[in-house]
């Protein structure tokens, strides 16, 4: 599924793949308790009540709370590393590929924030082995994007001094937009990735960096 049918459809339509459908509905009812509360705050209780389920019916189909979360980690970042994969290795040079993953990366995190929220900031959850597996992942995730830059550094299309602190720098802009972005906001998930692929290709001295749209990527505060 591409991360515009993923945002046209609906934040639910990313787990078409969890089956039984009252698996499903528990992954889905977990992802926006632990994005509303936090999963410590979070009980088993307030998932199966979401779901319109009764607790019990919870552990037919996930052994504990932390399984759910794991679960939710583990497909979030399988995504986020495909989405990566393909634009590194789309044809193109160091410039387009890198715009490419950008607004994709962009645009998976602001039409899936809830999620997006849950997947990158609820690691620290996760027990050891569930934590070591999702670091694993997300090593894989900054290998796609570092690919680019030295690519693009090697070839003199890029300007990097500090290649793994420039990747740190772009993936964390990218992954912020979950915590941020509004559908009320003044841009769609499309224009912001517009937005950031720009400012990513300007942060990298790629040459023919495009200017960006004028308006604001993220709401200003009311003048007084």
């Amino acid at each position: 599924m591409s991360t515009a049918e993923e945002t046209a459809g609906g934040e639910a339509q990313a787990w078409g793949e969890v089956t039984p459908d009252a698996a499903r509905r528990l992954l889905i009812a977990a992802v926006e308790a632990f994005a509303e509360r936090g999963y410590h705050a979070t009980t088993t209780r307030d998932i199966a009540g979401r779901a319109g389920m009764s607790p019990a019916a919870l552990y037919i189909h996930y052994k504990t709370k932390e399984e759910l979360l794991h679960r939710i980690s583990r497909i979030g970042h399988e995504k986020a590393l495909e989405i990566l994969r393909t634009a590194s290795r789309r044809e193109g040079s160091p410039t387009e590929r890198l715009a490419d993953a950008v607004s994709s990366f962009v645009r998976w995190h602001a039409g899936g924030r809830t999620t997006a929220r849950v997947v990158q900031y609820e690691l620290d959850s996760l027990g050891p082995d569930a934590r070591a597996e999702i670091l694993g992942l997300r090593r894989q995730v900054d290998a796609e994007v570092r690919g680019i830059i030295e690519e693009g550094a090697r070839s003199g299309e890029f300007e990097v001094i500090d290649v793994h602190g420039t990747t740190l720098a772009v993936l964390s802009l990218c992954i912020d937009v979950a915590r941020w972005f509004s559908l009320d906001g003044p841009r769609t998930p499309e224009e912001v990735g517009e937005l950031y692929a720009d400012l990513v290709l300007r942060m990298v001295g790629a040459a023919g960096a495009g200017a960006a749209s004028a308006a604001p990527a993220v709401p200003a505060e009311p003048q007084t």
